[in-house]
């Protein structure tokens, strides 16, 4: 017997005895769900199948109870409203469906489905791997169609496109008609043009031949007023905004051509130019479909974040028990339970549990992330192998990820100057370009009254600057998806131009060029009143309300329980506290007119100097690289910390900085960043986004670690989510690559729009490879743009 399953192909474990009789024979089956699968596939009369099926199944998994009572959660109404349509008791769904791989897969799933009595319509779409499915949900609930296919093998859900994933589709879908009508209508026109041009209709009745120009305009005008209607609707929307877009000399070829046509079929004059505007509609359709593709495929990277989160959640009520409800129903302070492989709904704080995380949709890095209770977790994450409970901190726009969509689609909306820059010129030479085709029509009409219509046409259409208005959006497009994919986020839209003229770097010491996570290495007691044990536990209460990275040293010590009020946080300083007795606070040295010392830190009752300590932190294993690469391209690195200690001085000698200043306020920051500006240094200041805001304000350019859940109140330009120095080194090279695609496509551009206008306007170019170039130029700027997605 066979050693391979027939259902799926695979090995059949020793020990293991199943069989299936399929057209007569017995074949053997690698476990029970292959067996239960091709056993409903022969009860069901649908053996066929096996014979035309072009790659194996795949393995099938047994729906266990568990499973079948999520399954049933996709009956909720409330949950259905994010994917279902229905119309005239008639209810519609697309559901992804793993698993098809080839015709016969999908033969099969139509079979099985309709084979449900209240399933009207199946289709299935082999290249997306999704079902289309149209049925009576009042009699079916959709479980029992998402079950029906889990018995032949194949795991389904339904699929939830975003809002601009469903116009984008509709986009396409305009474009796809009008190119129908266009091309099919051109067909025929060409017919009767080809036919009069070859001297087929010669010696016939001039009535007949005004017949076929009557045919030829009945024909073309679906073409000009519903194919080429979209260049019309822009020019004159342009126009009132009173500005001259791209579609105005485009419009005024198109429909300059059919109304000269039209005027010479009624007044029975001159000649006539339908096939030539029809084809010359459809190839201007066929080019900006495919732009629209390119352009499409360039910013799907910065589209789709949004799919990654779950449409269902399992909360917990009081006494344990579990509900699956919408995620979007998802309240503050609920406790959902993640099981393994799941995706987190919203975010929250983990309350039971241990886990790994995949956070590679917000940093890049594909490294699971361990969290203990107390940890934060995001929505989009997803949980890899622990069963957790979170309680709810976050929900709707204010979580991580739609943080990171709204910033990221913030950093595209707004335009660099040099793009604005571009949009001047395009808009200054499309009136010139009016101005010359106007010059052109005159001359011709002098030398050659015949072709002077179709050049000026040539004029109008090859050389319109569509190019040079893509130059730049579409390679900025490009970077700022290349980056987030990476952990980057792009706050402002001046980045990628700034970046590529900075002189120098300003970092910080705590947490950026170090790994942040201080351990205390000495306790200097000044006051004999006090023990040690005394001083570590009032300054660990002290602590507990600050969030600077050295706060974090005192973590293991019990903190002291002083009835405490009037806490400040005082920027730059430290922390103070005061009770009926004493006033307490944590800080830098040489707080309160104090001798000030090395010591990292000093704790000050009745501000008198009690103790002070000193902590050990551990250079980031990346910055020595990330500081040699930077000097490799002439970028001086400078270390600005607040850290009075000589640990500054150390770390600036081990990483051969230029310089170092050390015990500095936000305000000592602010100043030494200005007066690297006066000296005519583009500075670039790398901290924590936070302590940093003042100097980050002074800065050309901003880059901050990445700070937590609430990245709206970084004040930085940039922000690494992943909190990894390399990723500078990434930004810069991606800002290089970025600037040297501009300055190619800017150079194509105006080459093309160069060379093209001389040729028109000696009438060398004809109207059709007008079309051709200009959308060919356009083409050529954004494939070379998405060439930035794969750095």
């Amino acid at each position: 017997m066979s050693t391979c399953c027939f259902h799926c192909l695979e090995s059949v474990p020793k020990g293991f005895s199943a069989t299936v009789i399929i057209d007569n024979t017995s074949q053997p089956m690698c476990c029970i769900g292959c067996q239960a699968v091709a056993q409903n596939i022969v009860d069901q009369g649908m053996t066929d199948y096996y014979k035309y099926r072009t790659v194996r199944a795949g393995k099938v998994e047994q729906l266990v109870p568990e499973q079948l009572a999520f399954i049933k959660s996709y009956d909720n109404e409330d949950i259905q409203g994010e994917f279902i349509a229905t119309n005239d008791n008639i209810s519609e769904v697309f559901l992804s469906v793993e698993g098809i791989t080839c015709a016969a897969c999908a033969w099969l799933i139509e079979k099985q489905l309709l084979s449900l009595k209240t399933v009207k319509r199946v289709d299935v779409n082999t290249s997306t791997n999704r079902a289309m499915i149209q049925w009576d949900k009042t009699n079916t609930p959709l479980s029992e169609i998402i079950t029906a296919l889990a018995k032949i093998g194949y795991k389904a859900y339904p699929f939830q496109a975003d809002t601009e994933a469903q116009q984008k589709q509709q986009t396409a879908k305009a474009y796809i008609r009008r190119l129908g009508v266009a091309g099919l209508m051109t067909m025929q026109v060409m017919m009767f043009a080809f036919a009069m041009y070859f001297g087929m209709f010669s010696g016939m009745d001039s009535n007949f031949e005004q017949y076929f120009r009557w045919i030829s305009l009945v024909l073309a005008s679906p073409v000009i007023l519903y194919s080429a209607l979209p260049f019309l609707t822009n020019a004159i929307n342009g126009l009132k905004a009173k500005q001259l877009n791209m579609d105005l000399p485009v419009s005024l070829a198109i429909f300059g051509a059919y109304g000269a046509s039209c005027y010479a079929t009624f007044m029975q004059v001159g000649e006539v130019y339908f096939e030539s505007v029809c084809m010359f509609t459809f190839l201007l359709l066929l080019g900006k479909y495919l732009e629209f593709r390119a352009r499409l495929k360039a910013s799907e990277f910065t589209a789709n974040l949004q799919k990654l989160l779950p449409l269902t959640a399992r909360t917990l009520d009081e006494n344990g028990n579990e509900h699956i409800i919408a995620a979007k129903k998802l309240k503050l302070n609920d406790i959902v339970l993640i099981k393994a492989g799941e995706t987190i709904p919203a975010d929250g704080e983990l309350v039971k549990g241990k886990t790994t995380v995949d956070e590679s949709m917000m940093t890049g890095e594909h490294q699971p992330v361990t969290k203990f209770i107390g940890h934060n977790v995001y929505a989009g994450c997803v949980n890899h192998d622990g069963v957790i409970e979170i309680k709810i901190n976050k929900i709707g726009q204010n979580t991580l990820l739609n943080q990171i969509i709204r910033l990221q689609h913030n950093a595209l909306t707004k335009r660099p100057k040099l793009v604005e820059i571009t949009d001047k010129v395009a808009q200054w030479f499309i009136a010139s370009l009016l101005i010359f085709a106007s010059i052109t029509a005159i001359g011709w009409y002098q030398i050659d009254p015949e072709h002077a219509f179709w050049i000026t046409i040539s004029v109008l259409v090859a050389t319109c600057p569509c190019a040079l208005s893509l130059a730049i959006p579409t390679a900025l497009t490009c970077a700022v998806a290349t980056l987030t994919r990476k952990g980057i986020l792009i706050k402002q839209a001046h980045v990628l131009e700034t970046l590529s003229q900075l002189t120098l770097f300003a970092f910080d010491k705590t947490g950026t060029l170090t790994q942040g996570k201080f351990t205390l290495d000495a306790v200097d007691i000044l006051d004999e009143k006090y023990s040690k044990a005394d001083v570590l536990q009032i300054a660990a209460q002290l602590e507990r309300y600050s969030e600077h990275p050295i706060a974090s040293a005192f973590n293991e010590y019990p903190p002291a329980k002083h009835d405490l009020n009037n806490i400040e946080v005082h920027p730059g300083l430290g922390i103070s506290a005061q009770n009926a007795a004493n006033h307490y606070a944590i800080g830098k040295s040489g707080w309160f007119e104090s001798k000030k010392t090395n010591a990292q830190a000093s704790l000050y009752i009745n501000k008198q100097v009690i103790a002070r300590f000193y902590f050990v932190d551990k250079v980031k294993s990346d910055a020595t690289k990330l500081i040699s690469s930077l000097q490799s391209q002439n970028l001086s690195c400078h270390m600005l910390t607040g850290d009075a200690s000589d640990a500054g001085q150390k770390i600036a000698k081990q990483l051969k900085l230029e310089s170092v200043q050390t015990g500095l306020s936000p305000k000592d920051k602010q100043t030494a960043v200005e007066q690297w500006s006066s000296q005519n240094e583009v500075v670039a200041m790398v901290g924590d986004g936070i302590n940093d805001s003042p100097v980050f304000a002074s800065a050309h350019l901003s880059i901050a670690m990445e700070t937590g859940a609430d990245i709206s109140k970084n004040s930085a330009d940039v922000v690494l989510l992943n909190s990894d120095l390399a990723s500078i080194d990434h930004l810069l090279n991606v800002a290089k690559q970025t600037r040297r695609i501009i300055k190619q496509n800017l150079a194509l551009s105006l080459l093309y729009n160069a060379s093209i206008l001389p040729l028109a306007a000696l009438g060398l170019v004809a109207p059709w490879m007008a079309v051709i170039g200009m959308s060919a130029s356009s083409i050529i700027v954004i494939s070379n743009s998405l060439r930035l997605l794969k750095l």
